[in-house]
């Protein structure tokens, strides 16, 4: 497989939060996964199943890599493992987590992940850092995801926290 740009989301919620998601970056980076650019990082409110929880530390970084979408799966949870994260109730807290949420122009659905992301277009925490990175981002059915951004209600607390992770 050719080198692919892709877009992953990254969010910490326990311990030092803005340290898990820089040393997810680093992590990354040792796996042979290139970061090349990182969205400001961002505070948000949970959502999902969970959100009697502390807030997250988003973010979105853009990479290449020659992964195969399972491959890069497995990567990003070996990476969450080695980071601390551990099984536990779905959406609630967690030391790192990792989402691929597009991988070029690829659509690609399995038991174990869909890219694009099935939730990429409804969650201001990821459509917001993603459109920092690029503003004009389309999914390869169409879908045009500052469209998709202005759909959502603003209820969904997302707040600017810092700048954009070292890579």
């Amino acid at each position: 497989m050719s080198d692919r740009v892709g877009l992953l989301g990254l969010g910490s919620n326990v311990g030092e939060r803005r340290a898990h998601l820089q040393d997810a970056v680093g992590a990354l980076a040792e796996r042979g996964i290139e970061v090349l650019a990182s969205s400001s990082v961002y505070d948000t409110d949970p959502v999902g199943e969970v959100t009697d929880q502390p807030s997250f530390l988003n973010v979105c970084l853009r990479v290449s890599t020659g992964l195969d979408p399972l491959q890069l799966l497995e990567v990003a949870k070996g990476i969450e493992h080695a980071l601390g994260r551990r099984d536990g109730v779905r959406h609630g807290p967690r030391v790192i987590d990792i989402d691929i949420l597009a991988l070029g122009d690829l659509q690609f659905s399995h038991e174990r992940i869909s890219i694009p992301h099935e939730q990429l277009l409804q969650r201001r925490f990821v459509l917001i850092p993603a459109l920092e990175l690029d503003f004009q981002m389309t999914l390869a059915d169409g879908s045009i995801l500052a469209d998709a951004l202005a759909r959502l209600p603003v209820s969904e607390g997302v707040r600017w926290a810092g700048p954009p992770l070292e890579v």
